[in-house]
């Protein structure tokens, strides 16, 4: 039986969550420039909301019908990239009427790079996986936003493929800090990515200036999002410019923050990726602001079938909250992972301890 409107409404209405943080962007960049003190509003009020909305928001733990329709879900994605597109273009215009050295340009990093990743690469990574060549296209140019196009190839042949198996640059190691990750990260996904590519293109050796790579989609990548950042020095000015470069880095960093702890210490047993290959959360407010991002598992262990919701995955690794860190006996040794506590002793995902 079809769900009715009512329904569909109570399930769709929850995730405008995910417009909070791109509709404060838009409006810091509609109204600026700003003095000092109205930046910092800007980058405390936010920040504090969305941390005890997050604190506060308990767990998401029921399953969305299957039979949902998917159009208000999708006109969501969509209006978010619409924000994103507008974000960047009014970033630009920000920054010919203000200097570089402002407090307006330290919360514009912050607060553009964060909504970078929520309407940006959080979609972007929705829409990369959807069957339709068009919203793959989407998806790609919005990744050109934070200079990490690459991210479409490594992501969907690689990253999908080699999850939990040392051979994957995007799968956190047992007992690896975050600084070490990412700068182990970072330029092994561009390598992937490069290879995928060569390969793909029939020599997976192939130098730099072979004709072939005319062809490639990690040089079409690199041609649009370089291109985007040179029209902006070249229009608006190198302030313009320095800010986008930043907000790119600090939305792409946001990106290998939430890498590093989905698959933090967990080695896949056999070739087939598992619910049990990732961590995932259950926290409400995290589960719509972020579109169903939180659903890692099932979106992972079912990579080719595109759902407008993930479903819960009944076996997979949970990262613990603060309400269960509480309640529950100190482990041994713990460590610290960006806030989460972490067992050495902890379990593989074929059930044996590491």
């Amino acid at each position: 039986m079809a769900p009715s409107r009512s329904e569909t409404l109570r399930s769709w209405a929850p995730h405008l969550a995910a417009l909070i943080l791109p509709l404060v962007a838009l409006a810091f960049l509609l109204s600026g420039p700003h003095s000092w003190h109205v930046a910092l509003l800007y980058i405390l009020l936010p920040g504090v909301a969305l941390h005890v909305a997050d604190r506060m928001s308990g767990t998401q733990r029921h399953e969305p019908r299957p039979n949902l329709p998917s159009w208000p879900f999708d006109a969501l994605l969509f209006v978010l990239v619409a924000i994103q597109f507008v974000n960047i273009v009014l970033l630009a215009r920000l920054f010919t009427l203000q200097t570089f050295w402002s407090l307006d340009a330290l919360v514009s990093v912050m607060l553009i790079g964060a909504s970078s990743g929520y309407s940006g690469i959080v979609v972007a990574h929705e829409l990369i996986h959807r069957p339709g060549r068009s919203a793959r296209l989407v998806g790609r140019a919005l990744l050109c936003c934070v200079l990490y196009e690459h991210f479409y190839t490594e992501h969907v042949r690689g990253h999908h493929v080699r999850v939990g198996t040392p051979d994957d640059p995007a799968s956190a190691r047992f007992g690896e800090s975050f600084a070490r990750f990412y700068l182990r990260t970072v330029p092994a996904q561009f390598r992937s990515a490069w290879r995928l590519e060569t390969k793909r293109l029939g020599d997976e050796e192939m130098g730099i200036f072979d004709r072939r790579l005319l062809h490639s989609r990690v040089v079409h990548g690199l041609i649009a999002e370089w291109g985007l950042a040179f029209s902006i020095f070249a229009t608006c000015g190198a302030a313009a410019g320095a800010v986008f470069l930043l907000q790119a880095l600090f939305a792409t960093r946001a990106l290998e923050v939430v890498n590093y702890f989905e698959h933090w210490g967990l080695v896949r047993v056999g070739n087939r990726v598992r619910t049990v290959d990732s961590w995932d959360t259950h926290s409400r407010f995290t589960y719509y602001a972020l579109t169903g991002l939180t659903r890692h598992a099932d979106h992972r262990a079912a990579a080719r079938l595109h759902r407008t919701l993930p479903t819960r995955a009944r076996a997979q690794p949970q990262v613990p909250t603060t309400r269960d860190r509480r309640t529950a006996p100190p482990p041994p040794r713990p460590l610290r992972l960006n806030g989460i506590r972490a067992d050495r002793n902890q379990k593989s995902s074929s059930g044996k301890p590491r």
